[in-house]
């Protein structure tokens, strides 16, 4: 299978990055090409609503995501993973997803759905916050519903902690790493 992994924290070490690492030790990186993006490493640019990508369904602006349109294409498995930030995804998880208005356009205004291989497309979205409410763990979880029907992922799971403020707090969550390394296990499957 080919999985891809956005990480969309600008923290480094933080939260979000030590569950991805605990995440990606289920996967065997034999059996599966995985391909780590780190989104706020990356050259991307705001989508600028141009009409570009109109009668394509590709984006006309030059830029790393290029690299990522050719991982979601031959994508089986995407996890999405980043903080909440005012209830919604961090500003490098948006912009990707942003940027991904080409894929809307190719699947609902060209009628070209992305199709998977013989395992399918299924996603995941793993997300950290620092209220005691879920209210920002639903809302970014909207948006990334959103993408994910937009790049013809049909099912996934969301897996949130809220509470998690500074930036090692979620290493004292009592259940945070084995819940994220069974959600993985659940995805790969």
């Amino acid at each position: 299978m080919n999985i891809i992994v956005f990480n969309g924290s600008p923290r480094v070490k933080g939260n979000i990055e030590l569950l991805l690492e605990e995440a990606l030790k289920v996967i065997d990186k034999i059996k599966h090409k995985v391909k780590l993006f780190n989104l706020n490493r990356m050259d991307i640019k705001p989508c600028q609503d141009c009409g570009g990508c109109d009668s394509t369904g590709i984006c006309i602006i030059e830029d790393d995501m290029k690299f990522i349109y050719d991982a979601i294409r031959e994508a089986d498995r995407i996890i999405v993973a980043s903080p909440v930030f005012f209830s919604s995804v961090s500003a490098q998880t948006k912009i990707m997803i942003d940027r991904c208005q080409s894929f809307w356009r190719e699947k609902y205004l060209l009628k070209k759905e992305l199709k998977g291989s013989i395992y399918g497309r299924k996603g995941l979205f793993i997300t950290v916050g620092g209220r005691k409410n879920d209210t920002g763990i639903k809302c970014s979880g909207e948006t990334v519903k959103a993408f994910f029907r937009s790049i013809s992922i049909p099912n996934h799971e969301t897996i949130g902690f809220t509470g998690i403020e500074k930036k090692v707090d979620i290493l004292e969550h009592p259940t945070a790493i084995k819940d994220v390394k069974n959600a993985v296990e659940r995805l790969i499957q």
